[in-house]
């Protein structure tokens, strides 16, 4: 089973318009509404191929109501934990020509006794030898003390960590040790305080996270692919999207494509990675945070790269 945890979840609307132009009155269709937040993108993805997951999460509000409503109806296991606060709302436009413009909401504090509860129902939701993967931003005044109180409550469970989040709190996640982490480009710049331009930093630059004790650091870098550097070694591969329409959420259905099968056959990281690059690839090809089902995933769009340019200029943000 994977376990997933969001402490800041959201409702996503998102907007598709020709091009985006600041002052003006757009026309747009409907606006795509879907539950959000990075671990809840994660569980949507594992259901929507079959995979058990569970997503944990606070919700309060209209939106917290609306985004639990609009997850039972899919069928997607949760557990709700009710909040005095009102659940985000984050609003994303989508241009013609790939173009992504996001309004995000900071979300609502949590107290000390949501946060206890949020770390009961993670805790009773874990069985030895699930993954728990605790993803996305940190609601506002939310301590790197706090983080660590919440993997610690996991301690002696038997379970496999994965982080996925930034700033601050990924910086002080380390510091549980984690499994994987699942950083972007930018993301892992932030843990090592350097830019990274090419392949070889971004090898260079996960090989010293591994060095603080995390076991596999998993790189999601967009259009220029992804790097997997674990204890086997370095893995690269690459990825093509024909017509991107959205990659908000890209970088959730990549983790919950390597975890569907990294969780159940360890042996095998090159198909890990490789179901990964495909889940991504098919999630930036669909509209708002819709995440891929067995439909959409196209394997014949991504390979694993033996002989990579390590030298060459990354172009993706």
């Amino acid at each position: 089973m994977i376990v997933t945890v969001t402490l800041n979840p959201s409702l996503d609307r998102t907007i598709e318009v020709d091009a985006f132009e600041r002052g003006a009155i757009l026309r747009i269709a409907e606006p795509v509404l879907e539950a959000g937040g990075k671990g809840v993108n994660v569980t949507r993805a594992l259901a929507a191929n079959g995979v058990g997951s569970i997503a944990v999460l606070p919700v309060g509000g209209s939106e917290g109501a609306e985004l639990a409503r609009r997850m039972d109806a899919a069928a997607i296991a949760a557990r709700y934990v009710p909040v005095a606060g009102r659940t985000r709302s984050n609003i994303t436009v989508c241009e013609a020509d790939g173009t992504v413009t996001k309004l995000n909401e900071p979300g609502t504090k949590l107290s000390l006794p949501e946060l206890m509860a949020v770390t009961a129902a993670v805790t009773s939701a874990v069985s030895a030898h699930d993954w728990v993967v605790i993803s996305g931003s940190v609601p506002p005044e939310f301590s790197s003390e706090q983080l660590l109180a919440l993997t610690a409550s996991l301690s002696g469970r038997d379970v496999n960590l994965a982080i996925d989040t930034s700033g601050d709190a990924l910086v002080a996640s380390l510091g549980a040790r984690p499994r994987l982490i699942k950083p972007n480009r930018a993301e892992l710049a932030e843990i090592v305080g350097r830019p990274l331009e090419s392949i070889a930093e971004v090898i260079d630059a996960a090989k010293g996270v591994r060095d603080r004790g995390v076991e596999f650091v998993l790189v999601s870098l967009a259009s220029d692919g992804a790097v997997l550097v674990g204890p086997t070694g370095v893995i690269v591969g690459e990825s093509r999207v024909a017509h991107p329409r959205s990659t908000v959420g890209a970088g959730d259905s990549f983790l919950a494509g390597f975890l569907s099968k990294f969780s159940v056959d360890e042996t095998d990281v090159d198909a890990a990675l490789l179901e990964a690059l495909a889940w991504g690839a098919a999630a930036a090809s669909l509209p708002g945070t819709s995440v891929p089902g067995p439909g959409d995933i196209d394997y014949s769009n991504v390979q694993l790269v033996w002989q990579p340019d390590l030298d060459r200029p990354l172009v993706a943000s």
